[in-house]
């Protein structure tokens, strides 16, 4: 079992950064690709960004691309999402997501989730 548990989340003016962290619990972290999802009310789930398990691949969605980077602290069994640029269409709830091995861009192959973490940009 996994439990993931996202945070960093906040409100910021259009053009800022944040940083969000995704802290797991469980033995399979290493072994697991970590993904990114943001729902906005009334929209549909979007796959934001993944990284496999090895940490040597990545995915980014085309509305996030040049502006947002993925990493992991396999010690600290720790996902980042760190946001930069910030618009208002990034308003959402934000969610990390685990499953073994390879990334997906699909929220329906990732077995674990958070809570999810409500991210605010002001224009």
């Amino acid at each position: 079992q996994v439990q993931l548990v996202e945070s960093g989340g906040g409100l910021v003016q259009a053009g800022g950064s944040l940083r969000l962290s995704c802290t797991a619990s469980g033995p399979t972290f290493d072994y697991a690709a970590m993904g990114w999802f943001r729902q906005a009310p009334g929209k549909e789930r979007e796959g934001v960004s993944c990284i496999n398990w090895k940490g040597d691949s990545t995915y980014f969605a085309d509305s996030v691309k040049g502006r947002f980077t993925i990493s992991r602290d396999n010690a600290k069994k720790t996902l980042y999402l760190q946001m930069n640029s910030l618009e208002p269409e990034d308003t959402a709830m934000y969610y990390c997501a685990a499953r073994l091995w390879d990334c997906s861009a699909r929220g329906a192959d990732f077995e674990y989730w958070g809570q999810g973490t409500q991210v605010t940009v002001s224009s």
